[in-house]
């Protein structure tokens, strides 16, 4: 059994625009993942079927938006995102975006973009 951390992921990769990926629980049951997004960067509009997702805000403020409407997560604080909910995540500030992305169960082959 070996430690991860965002120097040694199981899998690091790149996403959206210039946006940071770290796999650190890569399983169908179970997906943790640490993430960067650079200032003024977002993700595409989309939902899980299945996944419930739980984003924990490292360092920045994210900005989720979903049809109830947009809400703001600091520093030290949480957001669940339930399956079929649309939504997306965006770092509106001029700082980097650092959170951990638990997925149950993985998000693999469960996403649907919309747009």
């Amino acid at each position: 059994m070996n430690t991860v951390s965002r120097l040694h992921p199981l899998k690091h990769y790149v996403w959206g625009e210039r946006c940071d990926g770290w796999n650190l629980v890569d399983n169908p049951e179970l997906s943790v993942k640490m993430e960067r997004m650079p200032p003024h960067t977002a993700e595409q509009e989309h939902f899980h079927q299945h996944a419930c997702q739980f984003f924990f805000i490292l360092k920045g403020v994210a900005v989720f938006y979903t049809p109830e409407g947009s809400i703001e997560v600091k520093e030290q604080e949480g957001l669940e995102i339930r399956p079929g909910l649309p939504h997306r995540i965006a770092n509106e500030s001029e700082e980097d975006l650092e959170f951990i992305l638990c997925s149950q169960p993985s998000t693999a082959g469960d996403r649907t973009n919309i747009k």
